[in-house]
Parts: structure tokens; C-alpha cells; sequence
């Protein structure tokens, strides 16, 4: 009986692969001459399009999970929301709902019903609407081809959809050739993860935990059934909008389970009885993107997108791909920065923003454990939230005031023409000469805010208490090639490439901004002959400020400000996320000679009393700045290991006075707020509660070869940002040995874009450059 039911089910499907093989070579078999072009039709998307060995779990769009550094879900990235999951992971009762249901042939059938489709293919050819007698294998291919393969384009999914002869024989060769290679379990779990169960949940994964806050593992024969007869409406037999519907549809296919034995019919009669039991006001969902992240974690999500996109992933492959992004978010460090902020200036507070970004170099890297805002990442303004992300980008288009004196004081240091030791000119006023000019040209005047300075004063001591006049004449000295290059190389490398708004250069004719410098350059350009650079007046990145106190902290090696501990895919395998290598930057005798001049403005600086008001006395090293008009101050520091940046800058459409709180305000207060009054504190009680107890870090003492004023050797050409070919002659010409090792990027081919050991070097010495290529990332 057995064989004699294997011969039947053999020869229908026989006979059936004849009747499709007849239809596709002769249309006229069926007396049908408007199906030749949908034949035709479907033979050029047919199962050649498809690898069915491809057809699986893998293919499938699925939630890539964001997390902390401890594995907790901060975020979740999603086109489809499903949730996938394996044949043995998937309750009986929700196999045999489906199966009940939709197709009962299901394990003993070859992927088509003979007898319906041949029904249907009759019919069709008669004129009428093409009937059903889908199997699940054909429902299969048929989602497969909508929710996977032709998801991105509206045209392909019509003619999947297509009330016509063409798609349906397309179907039934493709459940023909997914029986022949596909394990039957294995067909049966694609099906129950890739339909749609309504509001964008798609598989069983994501539906049991939407409808009922549970797994497929553990559905009941009532859920199971509810979510069964959902898939052949999902619209209709939504329990939400349509709870009798649901009911009815439900109880149904608790019948269908009875009446193919797969339910005792005691069992069936309780199961109807039950309530719906879907969760209330639901179904729930994370949100698909990282405006739902947790008031903490939204721009630190944010960048680490970002950071994965210039790795060369696409936006598609984030939100299908399945994955598991570990970041180096710190939670505790988290709550800890976005607590600090908030008591500074709560998040609706008008018209003022407090961000701060905090890095720890480890492991060979600057891993980012917080970045945090008064302002929450989202779209409602009323409550203090933007959609711009006011941490990473260089959205404080004031700038970071006097902070911008350590780039000015490193350029110095090493070409010599300062050390530890020095003092700096310091009159009350001055007026300097632009490195360019023509007789209409006039001269640059600054003044030191306010009386009480010394002339001349200590590099520390200027350092410390932040003298215009001196850092104004250091750098005219210096001269601004080198102290743009020196921000560059300190870490502004985002920062330097925007325009004086803040954004990308803009170079498009018919935007009138196009012939205007400030917006059609970048500012590592457009500030080549300004002097004010050094008083920091121009846009800036609050993460890119907290790397610069990293790098110097680091010995004077720069690395990329990192978010991204590791990554894997839904198998759990390990991703390679590209990432430019660290780049010495400055000597390490620089950057201890620099720490050292900046480790005394929390004890007799311009944050020192906001310092002993928190009870700070760690050795730390820290620079404050505030922009004329104070609408920016910040405070740039670091201590114990850990780099961070506090900035407050005007943020509405109205900018204002920044005035001391608390809660710092917009207004008319007279002298303002300063860096050391209001983005210092902050600071202080974040990394108060961070570090704890943990035991300090003395800062080094300045090197030897820094402490008076000379020459420290040869400086190596920085040659970031030209050709490779220009970049390998300059670096010869100057005794230098390159080479050249190509990395994923997205800059143009070719182009240089990194390069260590840059600064003093001695001639002679192996330099490598780091060159553009063509970014690749496997889907």
C-alpha cells in the first residue's frame, strides 16, 4: 500500500511536470494565445533567478541587534522585522496549525497539488481568475520572490503577484525543484520565517513575540492557530482590528487541526474557548532605527551606523543583514555623562546644547564608551530632540574657543620655536599681519580678555589661563600651514573637511553659496590666512575634540574614535569591520611635553574653581575655551586614561549669550558663561562618578628634548590628502623611505589618507602611507 501510494503521488507529479513542460514549449495546448508572452514572461524570471539552494534563512531580511559593551540591546536596524529561527525551534502546535490549514498534502506531496493546479490552469485558460491549490512550497517560492528577491522593486513584486498563468507556472517549476533539493522540516521553517503576519512582523519569530511576548518554541495551540490563519489575510485576521474575524479564522483552523487528527477534539473544543490573548495595545515592536534608542545610547547608535557605512557597509545590509553589532558603549559611563548634562541643561531647555563624547585608548585602539547629549536623538523639537547628531558632527558652528591653543602650542613645539620653558610676548593688545597680504590688507587685532596677565608669560602658565594676544603671536610665528596641519593630525580630521557652516563643501553652480568661500571650501582651506584659527571660531565635533586629549594621552598616536567592539552575523561568525590604522602622529617626548603644560589648568586655571567646588584634585590635564560672544564654551581633558570634551554651544534659531545656571541659559547676562564655569562641571561629575575609586595616573613630565626652544630634526612631509605619486616623491625628495600600503576607504583611489610616523622624524627613516582603494564589503 505504501509503494502503491509513492507510485501515485510519483506519477501526478509526473504528470503535472508534463502538462507545465507542454505549456511552456506550446502555449496552444491549453487554447490559450494571450499566454505566450506570460510564459514567455516567466521564463526569464525563472528559477535560474533563484538559487532555491539559496532560498533560506540566510537570504531572508532579518533585525540586526545593536548592543552596549556588556551585550545589552541599546538598538535595533530593520527593513522586515523577523526574527528566525531553526525547524526544532518552532512548537508543534504552530507546524501543525500551518499545515492543517494550508496545505495537509503537505509531507506527502512533490510542491504542487496536481489536481488544483491543473483546475486552475484550466481555468485560467478559460478566461476566469486564476483559482488557489497553492502548497506551501509554492507559497513559499511566491513570499520568497515578494518579501526577498524582488523586495526593492514595486514592478517585480506586481508580476509576483500577478493574478496570471505565467506567475503560477513559475511557482509550481520552483516548488518542483525546492521539494527535489530541499528537505521537507527545512521548507517548512523558510515558510513559517519569511510570511507576513501585518504592521511590517514577518515570520513566526517576530509575530510570537509581537502578538503574544513569547517564542515559537512555546506558542500554544490557540496562538499557534490565531497566527496560522492569519497568513492567508493578515490585513483581515488582524486581532487588533478585526478581533471577531480573528476569532472565527482562528477556531477554524483549530477545527482543520481536529479534523486531520493533528488535535484531540476535547483539546480542539477548549482551545476554542480561549481568549485572544494577544498583549494589549499591541502588537509591540522595537522601533527599526536608532531614533528608538534609550536617551543615551541614540547618537552613540547613530555614529556607530555611521562608522559601519564609511567601513563600507550598506544602509541594506545594516537593516537585513541579520547581525549582532557590539559597541564599546560603556552603560554605566553612559548614564553617568547623560546625568551630568541633563542637571547642567535639561533636555527641553530652549536654545542651548550640552554634549560630550568620551573615549578610552585600549587595546591598540580610541574606543568610544560614551557620547551623550542634554538633547535626545528623535524628531520632536518641543521636547529637546534632533535628528542631527549634535556629538559626532561638527554641529557647534561657534566653535570651541581658546581649546583651539593646543594645536597652536604642539606646532610650536615641534618645529622648535617654543619649549616647556619659554616664555611668549604678551602685551594687553596686539595687532599681527596675516601671512598674505596686499597693501589693502590690514592687520589681525586681538586682546587678552581682561587685566592681570604677565608679559611675557610661561607656555604653562599661557596655557592655563588662556592669553589671546600670546597664542595669537605663536602662531603668526608658527605660522597657520602648520597649526592647520597639526588640528588635522591631532584628531579634526572630519572637523577640517567641513565648511564654515559646519557641512560638506558646496560645490553645486546653481546653489548661490557655490561662490562663496565660506561654504564652498573646507576650513582647512578657508582658515590658511586667518589668524583667528587659534581662538577657535570656527565649526566643530565634540567626539572628534575628545580624541585630540586621546591622542596626546596615547603617546601621540591618533586611531579612528571607535564604536565598534565586534560584529557577527546571524550565525554567529565573526565580520571583519574595516577600520584605518592608528597613525603616529606626534613624538611621544611632544605629546608628554604637552601634558605636562596643560596638567595645571584644573589647579590654578580657568576651571579651577569649578574643580575645588566638585571636590577634583585628580592630575589631570584639561584646556577650556569660550568664543566671543560666549554662545560656545567647552572644556577639552583628560585624566586617569580616559579622554573627554564637554561642550555648551547655542542651538536655536535665535543664538544667544550662553549664560551660567544652573540651567545654563540663553540671554543678556554681561560676561557670559565661560568653558571653566559651566562645561567644566560636567566633566567633573561624570568622571567623579566613572572613576570611583580607581587609582590616579600621574601625568608625565615634559621631555627633555622639549624644555627650550630649538630644533628637533627633520620634519616628515605630511602628505595626507595628495596622490600617491606625489606623496611617494615628496617623501623621497626628503630623505625618506615610503611605502605604500592601499586600504579600504571611501576618499577617491589613490589618494593618501593616512600616513605614520608623521612629525620629528629622522631622515632616512621608513614612512608608510596609507592609500584609498575600492571599499568592499561581502552582503
Amino acid at each position: 500500500m505504501r509503494h502503491e501510494s509513492r507510485l501515485v503521488r510519483m506519477l501526478c507529479a509526473a504528470f503535472l511536470a508534463g502538462v507545465l513542460l507542454a505549456v511552456m514549449v506550446s502555449p496552444v495546448v491549453v487554447g490559450a494565445g494571450l499566454l505566450a508572452n506570460q510564459i514567455t514572461d516567466s521564463a526569464s524570471r525563472s528559477s535560474d533567478d533563484v538559487s532555491l539552494a539559496g532560498m533560506s534563512n540566510a537570504r531572508m531580511p532579518a533585525v540586526t541587534t545593536v548592543t552596549d559593551r556588556t551585550g545589552a540591546p541599546i538598538a535595533y536596524l530593520y527593513d522586515q522585522y523577523r526574527l528566525p529561527v531553526s525547524f526544532d525551534h518552532i512548537s508543534n502546535a504552530m507546524k501543525a496549525a500551518v499545515i492543517s490549514v494550508e496545505d495537509r498534502r503537505f509531507y506527502s506531496e512533490q510542491g504542487v497539488d496536481p489536481v488544483g493546479t491543473l483546475r486552475a490552469l484550466l481555468h485560467d485558460s478559460g478566461g476566469g481568475s486564476l483559482q488557489g491549490a497553492s502548497t506551501i512550497s509554492e507559497q513559499y517560492v511566491k513570499n520568497y520572490l515578494i518579501n526577498v528577491i524582488d523586495r526593492g522593486d514595486p514592478a517585480d513584486q506586481a508580476a509576483d503577484r500577478a493574478d496570471a498563468l505565467g506567475r503560477k507556472l513559475r511557482e509550481a517549476e520552483m516548488a518542483l525543484r525546492l521539494n527535489r533539493d530541499v528537505p521537507k522540516d527545512d521548507i517548512l521553517a523558510g515558510y513559517l520565517n519569511l510570511v507576513e503576519f501585518s504592521g511590517n512582523i514577518y515570520g513566526v519569530g517576530a509575530a510570537a513575540a509581537a502578538y503574544f511576548h513569547s517564542t515559537p518554541a512555546a506558542l500554544n495551540v490557540p496562538q499557534a492557530a490565531l497566527l496560522a490563519g492569519m497568513v492567508n489575510n493578515p490585513n483581515l485576521f488582524n486581532p487588533y482590528t478585526h478581533p471577531q474575524q480573528s476569532v472565527d479564522r482562528r477556531n477554524l483552523v483549530i477545527d482543520d487541526m481536529v479534523a486531520t487528527g493533528a488535535l484531540a477534539p476535547a483539546r480542539g473544543a477548549a482551545a476554542k474557548t480561549a481568549p485572544l490573548g494577544v498583549v494589549p495595545g499591541g502588537p509591540t515592536l522595537p522601533g527599526g532605527n536608532c531614533l528608538a534608542a534609550a536617551p543615551d545610547a541614540g547618537f552613540f547608535c547613530d555614529y556607530a551606523v555611521s562608522y559601519l557605512r564609511q567601513a563600507g557597509f550598506s544602509i541594506d545590509q545594516l537593516d537585513t543583514g541579520g547581525y549582532t553589532i557590539t559597541t564599546t558603549m560603556d552603560p554605566a559611563a553612559s548614564a553617568a555623562v547623560k546625568a551630568a548634562v541633563e542637571r547642567n541643561v535639561p533636555s527641553a531647555q530652549p536654545g542651548v546644547a550640552n554634549t560630550f563624547a568620551l573615549i578610552k585608548p585600549q587595546d591598540g585602539q580610541h574606543q568610544v564608551l560614551a557620547m551623550a547629549a542634554n538633547r535626545n536623538l528623535g524628531t520632536n523639537a518641543a521636547q529637546g530632540e534632533t535628528s542631527t547628531n549634535i556629538v559626532a558632527d561638527p554641529s557647534n558652528v561657534f566653535g570651541a574657543g581658546s581649546s583651539f591653543k593646543i594645536f597652536t602650542t604642539a606646532a610650536a613645539l615641534e618645529q622648535g620655536t617654543v619649549g616647556f620653558n619659554s616664555e611668549l610676548p604678551n602685551p594687553g593688545s596686539a595687532c599681527f599681519t596675516p601671512p598674505v597680504t596686499n597693501r589693502y590688507t590690514p592687520c589681525y587685532s586681538v586682546a587678552n580678555d581682561g587685566a592681570g596677565y604677565p608679559d611675557p608669560i610661561s607656555l604653562q602658565n599661557a596655557l592655563a589661563t588662556s592669553p589671546n594676544v600670546a597664542f595669537v603671536g605663536l602662531e603668526s610665528a608658527v605660522g597657520l600651514p602648520a597649526v592647520l596641519q597639526m588640528a588635522q593630525r591631532l584628531g579634526l580630521r572630519h572637523t577640517l573637511a567641513t565648511n564654515l557652516a559646519g557641512g560638506p563643501p558646496i560645490t553645486d553652480p546653481n546653489d548661490p553659496r557655490s561662490a562663496d568661500p565660506r561654504y564652498n571650501q573646507p576650513q582647512s582651506r578657508y582658515f590658511q590666512n586667518l589668524l583667528s584659527f587659534t581662538l577657535g571660531d570656527s565649526p566643530v565635533s565634540t567626539l572628534e575634540m575628545a580624541n585630540v586629549s586621546a591622542t596626546l594621552v596615547d603617546g601621540g598616536t591618533w586611531c579612528p574614535p571607535n564604536p565598534i567592539l565586534g560584529m557577527t552575523d546571524r550565525t554567529g561568525r565573526p565580520v571583519a569591520v574595516n577600520q584605518q590604522p592608528c597613525e603616529q602622529v606626534v613624538s611621544k617626548g611632544l605629546a608628554d611635553t604637552l601634558l605636562a603644560g596643560l596638567s595645571q589648568d584644573t589647579k590654578s586655571g580657568t576651571s579651577a574653581a569649578a574643580a575645588a567646588a566638585a571636590g577634583w584634585n585628580r592630575p589631570d590635564i584639561a584646556k577650556t575655551g569660550t568664543t566671543n560672544q560666549s554662545e560656545s564654551v567647552a572644556f577639552v581633558g583628560a585624566v586617569d586614561g580616559y579622554a573627554a570634551s564637554s561642550m555648551l554651544f547655542a542651538d536655536g534659531r535665535r543664538p544667544a549669550e550662553l549664560c551660567p545656571g544652573p540651567p545654563v541659559h540663553l540671554g543678556d547676562c554681561g560676561s557670559g558663561a565661560f568653558g571653566g564655569t559651566v562645561a567644566a562641571p560636567p566633566y567633573f561629575q561624570a568622571m567623579n562618578q566613572i572613576l570611583g575609586n580607581q587609582p590616579d595616573q600621574p601625568i608625565p613630565a615634559p621631555d627633555p628634548a622639549y624644555l627650550d626652544a630649538g630644533q628637533h630634526g627633520a620634519v616628515v612631509p605630511f602628505t595626507v590628502g595628495q596622490p600617491e605619486a606625489a606623496a611617494v616623491q615628496s617623501l623621497t625628495l626628503a630623505g625618506y623611505q615610503p611605502h605604500t600600503v592601499p586600504i579600504a576607504s571611501p576618499a577617491p583611489a589613490g589618494q593618501v589618507i593616512g600616513q605614520t610616523p608623521q612629525g620629528n622624524v629622522p631622515a632616512g627613516a621608513p614612512v608608510t602611507i596609507y592609500t584609498s582603494t575600492t571599499r568592499t564589503v561581502a552582503p
